[in-house]
C-alpha cells in the first residue's frame, strides 16, 4: 500500500468517504434523494473534509500521518476552481488515509475515523 500513488489512494478514499456519508444520511434521515444529496454536499465539500481532517490529525497513527502527508503534498494535475489550495490538499491527505485504510483492510479503524467525522 505504501507504494501506491497518494493520489490513487485519495481517489479510492474519496469514494469511501462519499459512501460513508451517504449511508449515514440514508440511515438517519427521512428525505428524498435530492434533499439527501444537498445534505451530503455539506459533508463532502473540500472545506468540510479539511476541517474534519484537522480535527483528527492528533489521533492518527504514525503510519496514517505518513500517508496523510504524502496525500497532502501530492501535486494533482487539476484543482477545483472553487477550492482553496490549502483546504484541497488537506482534504486530499484525508482521502489518501481513508483509501489506504480501505485497501489495506483496516475496516475497524476506517469505521472509527468515519464515525468521529460524522458525529462531530
Amino acid at each position: 500500500m505504501r507504494q501506491l500513488s497518494p493520489l490513487v489512494l485519495a481517489y479510492i478514499g474519496d469514494t469511501v468517504y462519499d459512501l460513508y456519508v451517504r449511508t449515514y444520511l440514508v440511515t438517519g434521515e427521512q428525505a428524498n434523494a435530492h434533499a439527501l444529496h444537498q445534505r451530503s454536499i455539506s459533508f463532502v465539500c473540500c472545506r468540510a473534509q479539511s476541517r474534519a481532517c484537522l480535527a483528527l490529525l492528533d489521533s492518527l497513527t504514525e503510519e496514517e500521518q505518513y500517508i496523510y502527508k504524502r496525500g497532502r503534498n501530492a501535486h494533482p494535475s487539476t484543482i477545483p476552481k472553487n477550492a482553496d489550495l490549502t483546504e484541497y490538499r488537506t482534504a486530499t491527505g484525508l482521502e489518501a488515509v481513508l483509501g489506504y485504510l480501505y485497501l489495506s483492510g483496516q475496516m475497524e479503524r476506517l469505521d472509527s475515523l468515519m464515525q468521529n467525522i460524522l458525529n462531530a
